[in-house]
């Protein structure tokens, strides 16, 4: 999937700058370019748009009143020469505010905000459109700067870390920025199940369990109050005896 992206700005040589730069993402697609907020309004009314960089000094209509009156905005990166305007920028959640001329450095960092914001959305998703036969799924996971390919049944469990969860294979260990509640949903529920706030274990991988915890190759992970009774009904239809 593309970010699909608006430039607003009354300057030629600033709209020639963003795109420049933005032929560096892949990820990025330039729908649509206009000097003033109401070309861009009409835009917004014809087009979905996921990203605006938005100039603020415009004719008519500035960009912090053009944003003001948009029911539901898209992410925003205001460009502009007049630091006097960065509080309110960022007041109307802006994702990043920069200051003309823009170094490409400083680019770089904006579309990094942009792809953190887009990437809680899209890459935490499983995918089946693999060949006639393979029945295998995968997980595609950002960690770090890459994103890493995990076939899902290879995942042993799965363990939050505040923000922040690890994603645990044979030999391998995977740290990326998410809740393990929004991975939750994206798991095949036959598959996995929920034992305690901060686990979730593959059912097939379970070696042993008691009432209080189950055995995951060689590690013990507890089993939540909480989540006692609905663990126990999932492990006696895998037919699974309680020690």
């Amino acid at each position: 999937m593309k970010i699909r992206t608006l430039v607003v700005d009354d300057e030629p040589h600033a709209i020639e700058v963003i795109e420049k730069y933005l032929l560096n993402f892949n990820q990025v697609e330039i729908v649509a370019k206009c000097p003033d907020a109401i070309q861009a309004f009409q835009i917004l009314q014809q087009k979905t748009i996921d990203l605006i960089f938005l100039d603020i000094k415009m004719p008519g209509i500035n960009g912090t009143d053009f944003l003001k009156s948009l029911k539901n905005p898209p992410n925003v990166i205001f460009t502009t020469a007049y630091s006097e305007y960065a509080l309110e920028g960022f007041e109307l959640n802006a994702v990043d505010y920069l200051l003309k001329p823009v170094s490409f450095d400083r680019f770089m960092r904006a579309m990094d905000k942009v792809y953190q914001l887009y990437d809680r959305k899209t890459t935490l998703a499983l995918t089946h459109d693999l060949p006639i036969g393979d029945a295998e799924s995968y997980l595609y996971l950002k960690v770090e700067r890459k994103i890493i390919k995990i076939n899902i049944n290879d995942i042993l469990w799965i363990e939050s870390l505040r923000d922040y969860i690890k994603v645990v294979v044979e030999n391998q260990v995977y740290i990326s920025k998410q809740k393990i509640s929004f991975l939750e949903e994206m798991l095949p529920e036959r598959k996995f199940v929920r034992i305690h706030r901060s686990f979730i274990v593959a059912l097939n991988k379970i070696a042993s369990f008691y009432s209080a915890s189950v055995e995951v190759s060689g590690h013990e992970l507890p089993i939540g109050r909480l989540y006692k009774q609905d663990v126990q009904k999932r492990l006696k239809m895998e037919n699974f005896h309680f020690s």
